[in-house]
């Protein structure tokens, strides 16, 4: 019953996730937080089995940083979606396969170029300029699709995901009180509110 959300602009990808953490039918906790810093310019977004996705997540982020140490500088995006996409089709051949499905986001800090990528657990991977993950698909996909434009400014794709949280609590059956809003381009990852 997760939802992950995200645009890419010209300059920026905008990004958000719904902050309940839910077993069942109860509601564990209402400020989780699904994403991981890979680097200053990479965050990876996560959805899935509560164990499964934190436990993966953690190894991705503990592994991309190591590979930066060793470098000497950052991964791409593209690098750490591929790395994470080889890590989880190995895991899919093993007796203990990963439940999670991911949106990871990024822009060079030197060109300013941004990048999407969606992944899902059985490490399809795809780069888009706007994705869905979870039951959201259902009813923001269309609304993404109807008004996204790739030269958008940080302005016009806050109202884009704001129509489409406003059609998630409209149409959708669980209320999704609260989402985290991250924004990632040149100059970091950092978030925002979107009232």
């Amino acid at each position: 019953m997760e939802v992950l959300l995200g645009i890419q602009g010209k300059d920026f990808v905008l990004v958000a996730s719904d902050a309940l953490a839910i077993t069942s039918i109860v509601a564990m906790k209402r400020n989780h937080n699904k994403t991981r810093k890979l680097n200053n310019n990479v965050l990876l977004m996560f959805s899935g089995e509560g164990g499964d996705s934190v436990q993966f997540c953690e190894f991705i982020q503990r592994n991309v940083q190591l590979n930066g140490i060793r470098r000497g500088y950052p991964l791409s995006t593209k690098a750490a979606a591929n790395f994470t996409r080889i890590e989880l089709a190995d895991s899919l051949r093993s007796r203990h396969p990963y439940q999670v499905n991911l949106l990871i986001a990024g822009c060079d800090p030197d060109t300013g170029v941004p990048e999407l990528y969606w992944m899902d657990y059985l490490a399809s991977l795809k780069k888009l300029p706007f994705a869905v993950q979870g039951y959201g698909q259902y009813f923001c996909n269309s609304t993404m699709d109807r008004y996204y434009r790739p030269d958008m400014n940080l302005e016009e794709a806050k109202a884009l995901m704001k129509k489409c949280i406003n059609e998630l609590k409209v149409r959708f059956i669980i209320n999704f009180s609260d989402f985290i809003f991250q924004v990632v381009d040149k100059d970091g990852i950092r978030e925002i509110k979107i009232e």
